[in-house]
């Protein structure tokens, strides 16, 4: 990944020992989004969050979502693999304490992978 170190940014992905591979048939896509997901996958091989592997054991399919501005973004259907993953004991951040965590501060930062750092300043009546 560019700018960011891999001791850092490497994951490692548990899979059951017992799982067996799972390969996604191909979805058929309108051909008029054909050239979009082309071109999403190339951003994504170019910026090296994707490669392309030979043989793979695992196959997920793509599945694009338009945007409200009309964009394509390409999504992968992971289901088959997650169910093949051992479940994880720590479970994800309640939103609702995470936002009220920030308040009282001015700014919040986090790290966007593919755009880099990004900076929201609060309002001012929201800073309270």
């Amino acid at each position: 990944m560019p700018g960011l170190d891999p001791k850092v940014a490497v994951h490692h992905l548990s899979v059951k020992k017992e799982a067996r591979p799972v390969k996604q048939g191909h979805r058929r896509f309108r051909p008029e989004l054909i050239p979009l997901i082309e071109g999403e996958v190339n951003k994504l091989i170019e910026v090296g969050f994707i490669r392309e592997v030979k043989y793979p054991m695992w196959i997920s399919s793509i599945v694009p979502v338009r945007k409200k501005n009309g964009q394509i973004r390409v999504c992968v259907d992971f289901r088959d693999l997650n169910n093949a993953c051992p479940k994880d004991d720590f479970p994800l951040p309640i939103a609702e304490l995470m936002i009220d965590a920030t308040t009282g501060h001015e700014a919040l930062s986090f790290m966007d992978g593919l755009l880099g750092t990004t900076k929201y300043v609060w309002h001012r009546q929201t800073r309270s």
